[in-house]
């Protein structure tokens, strides 16, 4: 019994540490949208440490038009422009106290897509408190890895928002994508919650069953 605990135990533990640091990366979603697309982005920013995150910066993807953003209360939003207007980052900084230690905090913005497929990578900087900068900027399987939509080939039916449509139409198509985005996040993030709890599960059963045979 005791050395079935001296197994079961730090593999369980193991689980869940994997489990939150996996879900502690600034992550981008959609995962996938399609060329030419006004896509509705949410950048969801955790907080990794015993301090409060106080402002996030974006650096838009090559050939990604970033078009506007969703006021949030207690950050200020400004941006960084090239000579044509065209915006390369932008940065949610609190007013306040910021993103405590356990939270979270979602900030939405709409972006134009690129005509060509591509993969868009998102590299962000997460600014805490004292002064130190996490970059999420690495590849995919790096300790800090950036955020990827895969932007695929997709007609005119695929925009989630036709720039000549009527200013009264966007609300409700903005709230639909923003409803699916939504979804596709919390998908993303509850399945290293699943899967920790079912290998807990198959443990518990294996010590269960182990225990009988004593």
């Amino acid at each position: 019994m005791k050395k079935l605990l001296k197994v079961f135990l730090p593999t369980v533990l193991g689980l869940f540490i994997f489990s939150s640091v996996a879900s502690a990366h600034v992550t981008v979603v959609p995962k996938s949208s399609t060329t030419g697309a006004w896509e509705t982005y949410t950048v969801k920013v955790p907080v990794e440490k015993d301090i409060a995150t106080t402002k996030v910066t974006i650096k838009a993807p090559a050939g990604v038009e970033i078009k506007s953003y969703q006021p949030v209360p207690g950050w200020k939003y400004s941006d960084e422009k090239d000579a044509k207007g065209i915006v390369k980052s932008f940065t949610f900084e609190a007013t306040g106290e910021g993103i405590l230690p356990g939270q979270f905090q979602s900030f939405t913005f709409v972006g134009k897509n690129p005509e060509n497929a591509t993969k868009a990578a998102w590299d962000a900087f997460q600014y805490y408190k004292d002064g130190s900068v996490v970059e999420w900027t690495g590849d995919e399987g790096s300790d800090s890895p950036h955020s990827i939509t895969d932007i695929v080939a997709g007609g005119a039916t695929d925009d989630h928002h036709a720039a000549d449509q009527a200013q009264t139409e966007k609300p409700a198509k903005e709230e639909k994508v923003t409803q699916t985005t939504s979804a596709d996040h919390e998908d993303s993030n509850s399945l290293p919650l699943i899967l920790s709890i079912v290998s807990v599960v198959l443990s518990l059963g294996a010590l269960v069953v182990a225990a009988r045979k004593k």
